[in-house]
């Protein structure tokens, strides 16, 4: 066959394919017009165009939502930089929806009324992603609504009450038991080794006063155990699964063989409801490391399964920078470490916002005098970055994933990432009750006033007092 008679058949082939394409294209549009929903079909009544909804840091707008009755479909787009979601009460919900994503949620069949709707995602109604839905009856233009009057003497108010609920100040918001308890071994083998215990379940956990949460645990606390170990120790862990699934623990940041890594089925097989597994390790060099799970980890983590570990202690492992000028500040020769704290962050799960596990009011409060040196190892365990900032203290950044830094800096706030560590040392300076919070502001303060991942050091002088009221006046 010639090239020339290729090339006829080719040219005839898609001449017919393009009628045949715009046949099929005009019996489309005969049957989407002739087929109006009578006759044979059946079928409910039609949907009315879907109503953009906007999803963002921490709002839904508009408020109120105002849809006709009948089928109710809402446009949602996240605007914002979280992953939000959109949920009737006691009905459907949409996706989790990441930055920039949008879905059309269908609420179904909606006589006129008022419902309630909110970001399902723990955290976020608290921070003011709930609004209004107005359905308006058949044949009813739907209600303009009021436009919003902002109330500062409430906003004031609920400023003020909410920062003097400080279980700090108020014991009445305390919750009791704490996360990070060091884990003391429960047995010591004849050869040295340090055998831990670690039993992970679904424990209630209260993150705050009056807010218990269903929070998965390792020994019925959030964050789990503490394990301080020494560089050289044997160890073993004896973990016990009565989860309602299968677990594992991965040791984030410890060099381990391959086989005690933690990532079921490849380094181990998975430790089923019901079962026990021991990992067994020497803790080789200095860490300042985390265990977690590695399978479902999305939901196992978050939710409250997380432990500090260190390998070594500070000063010598970890060196200070004693007697060294930085940024212009002269360190001392010796810098006696009064308090050596994990600081746990987290913003989903059952947690939610927290810091240690508790949301203000109940957070902790940390107290200490004036003089003293602190050491802060920060664990991000949720899905944001966190910046972390201590109102008077500088922070002075001397590791990272309990890496001693050459060259450690001063920072006032420090952003630590999901999964990151950083150590930091500062110095109480002076009296007072001072603020410690994520300065992303919308994980500390709404409308109803201070809330999730704020705390504070109570820092005195012996043998004074001072007025946490502060001694200024207002004219």
């Amino acid at each position: 066959m010639s090239r020339e008679e290729r090339n006829s058949i080719l040219v005839g082939f898609a001449v017919l394919t393009s009628v045949a394409a715009f046949l099929l294209a005009a019996v489309g549009v005969i049957v989407s017009v002739t087929d109006d929903g009578g006759g044979g079909g059946g079928g409910g009544a039609a949907a009315s165009a879907p109503v953009p909804v906007a999803l963002s840091e921490f709002a839904i707008s508009p408020d109120p939502i105002q849809v006709p009755e009948g089928n109710v479909q809402l446009a949602l787009s996240n605007e914002g930089s979280q992953a939000h979601n959109l949920q009737l009460e006691d009905g459907p919900v949409s996706s989790d929806l990441a930055a920039g994503a949008s879905e059309t949620l269908d609420l179904g069949e909606l006589e006129a009324g008022s419902y309630t709707v909110f970001c399902a995602i723990p955290g976020h109604r608290d921070a003011g992603m709930e609004a209004q839905l107005a359905v308006a009856a058949a044949g009813e233009a739907p209600p303009e609504g009021e436009a919003e009057v902002i109330d500062y003497d409430t906003l004031d108010r609920n400023m003020e009450e909410s920062i003097v609920n400080f279980s700090a100040l108020n014991p009445d918001f305390a919750t009791g038991v704490s996360g990070n308890q060091v884990l003391e071994p429960a047995e010591v083998e004849a050869d040295g080794t340090k055998v831990f215990e670690l039993t992970a379940a679904i424990t209630e956990w209260e993150t705050e006063a009056g807010r218990t949460v269903e929070a998965w645990t390792y020994n019925g606390m959030v964050p789990g155990p503490w394990l301080k170990l020494d560089v050289g120790d044997k160890v073993k862990v004896r973990l016990t699964n009565d989860l309602p699934m299968g677990t594992d623990i991965h040791w984030h940041g410890l060099d381990t063989p391959f086989e005690q890594d933690g990532v079921s089925p490849l380094t181990q097989p998975l430790v089923q409801k019901g079962e026990s597994y021991t990992y067994a390790f020497t803790a080789s060099h200095q860490a300042v490391a985390m265990y977690h799970p590695h399978h479902h980890g999305e939901i196992q983590l978050p939710n409250g399964m997380f432990g500090a570990i260190t390998v070594g202690s500070l000063g010598n492992e970890l060196p200070l920078p004693t007697g060294r000028t930085i940024g212009g500040v002269a360190l001392p020769d010796t810098m006696p470490i009064s308090q050596e704290l994990p600081m746990v962050l987290n913003d989903s799960g059952v947690i939610g916002l927290s810091l240690n596990g508790k949301s203000f009011p109940s957070t902790d409060a940390y107290a200490g005098n004036v003089g003293d040196w602190i050491a802060v190892h920060y664990y991000n365990e949720g899905n944001q970055i966190h910046p972390m900032h201590q109102h008077q203290f500088n922070q002075l950044v001397i590791a990272k994933d309990g890496n001693p830094l050459d060259q450690p800096y001063w920072v006032d706030t420090l952003n630590v990432a999901p999964g990151e560590r950083y150590t930091v040392l500062f110095q109480l300076t002076d009296p007072g009750a001072w603020v410690w919070h994520c300065h992303i502001l919308t994980h500390a303060e709404r409308e109803s006033g201070v809330f999730g991942m704020l705390t504070a050091w109570i820092v005195g002088t012996p043998g004074e007092d001072f007025d946490i009221g502060g001694t200024g006046s207002a004219e």
